[in-house]
């Protein structure tokens, strides 16, 4: 049944050899001349027998290495379907248990559930909560005549069907699968369309259910409209509930247990309906042409049976192949129509819709050109930087209309060419959110205006998480103000800078009304920057009076996003708020223990939270005091002068990442070590670089990149959380890490490849050459220059450079060692 695949099997290091100086690139661009290609990288070495190894030119076709599987197992929480970057649409399946009011996972697919009750047109990457949210509109191919109502179906016996991964496939912008039922589904989409082909049995039934209220949390409001004589079904769901069903935070005080979208749909069939009908809840009427009726927010007994939508039919007594163009518009109806009939013309293919979005994320992928690396881990690269572009998403119809979190619509600013949404803030702003400045700046920046316009819609509040343009609450610290100033420093213009930055200053230094609400928490805290004014007197959040998650890590999170404004502030010419944020990126001191020597909750007494263990998680947010001792990312020379110094930083890391008996830990499962499933300590690897032993760096990442990732369904080591820890495990195979939010300057490792060559959109060309792929660095050059430093200048991401490294089988301790050479908190 499971199709052949390597499950998390760690890659091997090559042998010992002699290391070379890799080819400089003026020699390069004259040995591609002479032969006729675009690029020549370093002879590789040779990799171990057991693995492929790639041409050391880079890939010509990145969208054939991709595999959409990646990440469907193992809580990677990632899903098959069909998406072009940055979609609207994002074609999938839904998965069903047996609980039409529940979904296997976050985003409604899971490698491990071979049933399905619908293809749903939209959908989240990673989400860590289950159910996630959107899954909307599933529509389902049936062979069985609609006698009784799909929505009291509620244990899906009679309206889904089963099926086999051998009879599955997908690839950037296509998903097809054949159903046990015998119906061929094959689907693609452009960036707010798409095109169905079911293809049905001879002799049987051959209808097609709409279940417009299904969303994956539920419904308010749900609408269906058929129109037999321009074959067209349409409709509308009211819907939102992001993570609403979540222990911590849920029930009654959930802020997400309310609607905050509308997504209306049209779908035009290519052949004439021999039957209709509609449902709502356990009424069904043949014949029937509109149906309404939402399901609510709940789920198990208090909204099963509940819904409404409606079914086509088709004649199959010879078999049928049934086309669908469908347009989906969080604006209106005629917005549907008009993005359907602009995107996907009226005799457009499957095949022809699929091989533009195939091209377009082609685009997308060679941002990035590899060679030199085996073929298991060009298949993760591509597949990781897939899975960061998915987002953000694309809100406005190509009329420039979009929904604004205040439900109203808006126009798109002049000169900016996309609204985009859905920011998981807390996640994305250590990883996400550089490599989506790396590489496509221009929407980085179309993004910043988005979140811009999207806090001046919802009172001035930066929201830590936005589902579409919507407030979430998710999560803690202010994480939009870490992303735009890293933003800011990595070149990204093309957004007012000044009213983003004056906006995100204001809500750091002005307290908002709901600062002292506790709706919501833990976990979805209405309140944004907290007990504001508290905090700033005390100078942390106080555990048993900071209206949050938790106040130990609201004050990492803080200083961390304080720090990035005085970053910012600083590059802006304004120095008295530079001064100001950048002592703000200090407050981490203030909850730091030094009698326990970690970071620990504090009472508003100032007393230390009793119960404390390094395992705890009082006081943290999704992790541990052990996991958040280490968040201080803009601070290193002030942890470590903490934890007492170099050395003993040094061997408290060491422990971070190994077992008692030495062995490497770094898979998780342990609330004392480092945890590559969560994202508090996923920069920790890259720590040693500042401590002076940077080649533990190159081979702690290198064993993360080997251990915990991997190929196949099973390949992610936990929830993605919208291309965050695909983010991570690029930067890793380029041999590149961001320091600090705020900041360009990036931390140097070692790659898995010998040719990267990184193309922004805004025309900087970076490239790193490796005499081989092994993990120690040896000796390394940037332009030519011999460095001594285990870092790289923010020069060298907003006007590019060569940077060129010798590697071997063996540490070089020596290598980036001195003071002066490790990386420099400001």
């Amino acid at each position: 049944m499971n199709r052949s695949r390597v499950h998390r099997r760690p890659l091997r290091s090559s042998a010992s050899r002699p290391a070379q100086w890799p080819v400089p690139l003026a020699a390069a661009a004259t040995i591609a001349a002479l032969l006729g290609t675009g690029l020549v990288a370093a002879p590789a070495s040779a990799a171990p027998a057991t693995e492929a190894t790639t041409a050391s030119r880079p890939v010509a076709d990145p969208a054939a290495a991709v595999d959409p599987f990646i990440g469907t197992s193992h809580d990677g929480n990632t899903w098959p379907g069909a998406t072009a970057p940055f979609g609207m649409m994002q074609w999938s399946p839904t998965g069903t248990t047996g609980d039409q009011t529940s979904t296997p996972v976050a985003n409604g697919y899971s490698y491990d559930v071979d049933r399905l009750r619908g293809f749903s047109l939209t959908h989240l990457n990673g989400a860590g909560c289950a159910p996630g949210a959107a899954g909307d509109v599933p529509i389902m191919p049936v062979t069985t005549a609609v006698t009784t109502s799909p929505s009291a179906d509620t244990t899906d016996a009679v309206y889904a069907a089963g099926y086999s991964h051998d009879q599955e496939s997908a690839s950037p912008g296509r998903y097809s699968v054949q159903l046990d039922n015998g119906v061929r589904t094959d689907l693609a989409v452009t960036t707010r369309a798409g095109i169905g082909e079911f293809a049905f049995p001879a002799g049987q039934a051959a209808n097609l259910l709409f279940r417009t209220s299904n969303s994956i949390n539920g419904s308010e409001a749900a609408d269906t409209r058929v129109d037999a004589r321009t074959r067209t079904v349409s409709g509308s769901v009211l819907t939102g509930g992001f993570c609403s069903r979540r222990a911590n935070g849920g029930g009654a005080t959930n802020p997400d247990r309310r609607s905050y979208y509308r997504l209306y749909f049209t779908a035009t069939f290519d052949r004439d309906f021999t039957t209709t009908g509609t449902w709502k809840d356990g009424t069904v009427q043949p014949g029937g042409t509109r149906a309404s009726g939402g399901e609510g927010y709940l789920t198990g007994a208090d909204r099963a049976g509940r819904g409404s939508g409606a079914w086509v039919g088709f004649d199959a007594r010879h078999g049928a192949t049934v086309h669908a163009r469908i347009g989906i518009s969080y604006v209106s109806a005629a917005g549907a129509v008009a993005n359907r009939d602009a995107e996907v013309r009226k005799h457009a293919s499957v095949s022809s819709v699929a091989a533009a979005t195939r091209a377009s994320w082609n685009r997308e992928l060679s941002r990035i050109r590899v060679g030199g690396g085996t073929t298991d881990r060009t298949t993760q690269l591509y597949t990781s930087v897939y899975h960061a572009l998915m987002q953000p998403n694309t809100l406005n119809d190509r009329d420039g209309r979009y929904l604004g979190p205040d439900l109203r619509v808006h126009r798109i600013d002049r000169g900016h060419r996309a609204v985009y949404g859905t920011y998981s803030g807390w996640d994305q702003y250590r990883a996400q959110i550089q490599l989506l400045a790396l590489l496509r700046p221009d929407v980085a920046g179309d993004m910043a205006q988005s979140m811009l316009r999207s806090a001046q819609q919802n009172g001035g509040v930066w929201d830590r998480w936005l589902h579409l343009g919507a407030p979430t609450h998710v999560m803690t610290g202010d994480p939009s103000a870490a992303t735009l100033a890293t933003w800011y420093a990595m070149g990204v213009r093309n957004f007012d800078v000044r009213a983003a930055y004056q906006s995100l200053r204001h809500q750091a230094t002005v307290q908002n009304a709901d600062a002292l609400s506790d709706i919501g928490c833990p976990g979805q805290c209405l309140a944004q920057r907290p007990g504001l004014d508290q905090y700033l007197q005390r100078q942390y959040a106080a555990n048993d009076d900071c209206h949050c998650w938790g106040g130990a890590a609201e004050t990492l999170e803080d200083s961390i996003s304080d720090s990035a404004l005085g970053s910012w502030a600083s590059s802006l010419g304004l120095r008295s708020d530079a001064r100001m944020f950048a002592a703000r990126g200090t407050y981490w001191k203030n909850t730091f223990n030094p009698a326990v020597g970690y970071q620990a909750a504090r009472q508003a007494d100032g007393t230390w939270t009793p119960g404390w263990a390094p395992s705890t998680g009082v006081g943290f947010a999704q992790g541990t005091s052990a996991q958040y001792t280490w968040l201080v990312p803009q601070d290193v020379s002030g942890l470590s002068a903490a934890l007492g110094g170099d050395a003993a930083a040094v061997a408290r890391l060491d422990a971070f990442f190994h077992d008692a008996s030495g062995a490497f830990a770094v898979t998780g499962g342990d609330a004392t070590k480092f945890d590559p499933t969560n994202e508090p300590d996923i920069h920790t690897p890259w720590m040693y670089n500042a401590l002076g032993q940077p080649w533990k760096t190159q081979e702690t990442v290198r064993r993360v990149v080997d251990d915990a990732y991997g190929t196949g369904p099973s390949g992610l080591p936990g929830n993605d959380d919208l291309g965050t820890m695909s983010a991570w495990y690029v930067f890793a195979s380029i041999g590149l890490y961001p320091q600090t939010p705020g900041r360009a300057e990036m931390l140097i490792g070692s790659p898995t490849f010998s040719t990267v060559d990184i193309r922004r959109a805004t025309g900087q060309r970076i490239v790193i050459r490796s005499s081989g792929t092994d993990q120690y660095v040896q000796g390394a050059r940037l332009d030519g220059r011999t460095l001594t430093r285990s870092w790289v200048p923010a020069s060298f991401v907003n006007r590019g450079g060569t940077l060129s490294l010798r590697v071997g089988a063996t540490p070089d301790t020596a290598w980036a060692t001195a003071p002066r050479d490790r990386p420099q908190d400001r």
